[in-house]
């Protein structure tokens, strides 16, 4: 174990597509001066992913991680544990979107399971293996990306949207959102922060514009705030643009 890096290190999961929120909290976090581990399901494809942010001059270095494997998290862990012995912040990012048609009743349950498995188990998975890295952080920050399909409170996509369509992606950010309450409940005061953030709708695909999605970097920029916060800022909550936002 190292131990002696004192820059900030940021671990964030999920990133495997450039033009995903993932990539752009990377780049954004690197230029606030951390280094970045960029994390995707395989190697190559993080690879991939984190040339251009390297070309760019910024500390971004890719690792493989695949969340819903307890093999491929842990074998993460040992890898800090002996480079860095400690990481700052974690971006839970990873995340599997369901058939958008989907509803209660007619849902496939092994598609729910897979759903399930990457949306809540997949971070929870992650945030129980680093967090002692996490706690030998002076600063220890935990971003969970959620969304507003998983709350009461979204004014457009919220869990009773279109008579309950996307049932199992809107449950598991719900889910995602209670994980968040129980942690952050158990971490306090301890110096950990630890969030949930709806980087709202994003065009992460092309045509997302024309139904009202924003620029990616300012999804992003939603998440990073939650990386960043001040030691007296709130732990345990769901945001959007630093805002509550009921769920």
């Amino acid at each position: 174990m190292t131990g002696q890096h004192a820059t900030p290190i940021a671990l964030v999961t999920g990133v495997g597509r450039r033009e995903g929120i993932g990539f752009a909290v990377c780049r954004q976090l690197a230029e606030q001066g951390m280094t970045v581990l960029l994390t995707a399901r395989d190697q190559a494809r993080a690879a991939e992913a984190a040339q251009p942010l390297i070309d760019a001059g910024l500390d971004v270095h890719p690792y493989p991680l695949d969340v819903t494997d307890d093999t491929s998290v842990q074998q993460l862990v040992a890898i800090l544990t002996e480079r860095y012995g400690r990481l700052d912040v974690l971006i839970n990012n990873a995340a599997a979107v369901a058939d958008w048609r989907e509803t209660a009743t007619t849902a496939d349950l092994q598609a729910v399971r897979t759903t399930l498995e990457a949306n809540l188990l997949g971070p929870w998975r992650v945030t129980q293996a680093l967090l002692p890295l996490i706690r030998n952080s002076p600063h220890g920050r935990i971003v969970n990306v959620s969304s507003g399909a998983g709350s009461h409170g979204d004014p457009q996509f919220r869990l009773t949207t279109g008579g309950g369509v996307v049932a199992s992606y809107g449950i598991s950010k719900a889910a995602l959102n209670a994980l968040t309450a129980k942690f952050a409940a158990e971490l306090a005061g301890t110096g950990i922060l630890l969030n949930a953030v709806c980087p709202g709708l994003t065009a992460t695909a092309p045509g997302m514009e024309a139904i009202g999605a924003r620029p990616v970097a300012a999804g992003a920029a939603s998440v990073v705030w939650a990386a960043l916060l001040p030691d007296a800022g709130p732990s345990g909550g769901l945001f959007r643009d630093g805002q509550p936002l009921p769920w």
